[in-house]
């Protein structure tokens, strides 16, 4: 599947899945206009083509005692493919790192981090990340608030387009 287009169907239902992935099956299918049987036979297509990569619940950080959000970013010595590689599973293997992605231009990689405390923060970034090898420089921003923070791809825009193109 991952080759061919999606149809309308498969669209909606991966639209309903990333609103709420906790629905059953019969309210999916209720939802999406088929019966459940097939319903479910796409929804295993489309994990097993990787169009679905998980099922999370939205935890609450600060409900958890995690108080501090810092975006870091990060500029390394050497971009070459070995050096950036060993940069993401070093990020892999921090617990306190919970997004890395690597940017094009003067920053490497930009992390989202998560702490408890302003002083955990510290000593994760002064103990490990700005003493990790081939790390150049890191530069933080503390998390104030948060305006906007909505999961997957927006299926309205992705629609739009393709009513266009038909």
């Amino acid at each position: 599947m991952a080759s061919t287009k999606l149809d309308e169907i498969d669209r909606k239902i991966l639209a309903e899945l990333q609103a709420d992935g906790r629905m059953t099956n019969v309210e999916l299918a209720k939802r999406v206009g088929i019966s459940a049987p097939p319903c479910l036979r796409r929804v295993r297509t489309l994990e097993e083509a990787g169009y679905i990569r998980g099922y999370h619940a939205d935890v609450n950080p600060r409900e958890l005692g995690f108080e501090v959000q810092v975006f870091a970013m990060v500029r390394l010595q050497s971009q070459a493919e070995a050096d950036l590689s060993a940069f993401e599973n070093r990020c892999r293997a921090w617990p306190l790192v919970r997004e890395c992605h690597m940017l094009n231009g003067e920053i490497d990689f930009v992390l989202k981090c998560a702490a408890p405390d302003l002083s955990t923060f510290q000593s994760f970034l002064t103990g490990q990340l700005t003493a990790a090898e081939n790390v150049a420089s890191v530069k933080t921003s503390l998390v104030i608030r948060c305006a906007k923070d909505e999961p997957g791809v927006p299926f309205d825009v992705l629609e739009e387009r393709l009513a266009k193109l038909a």
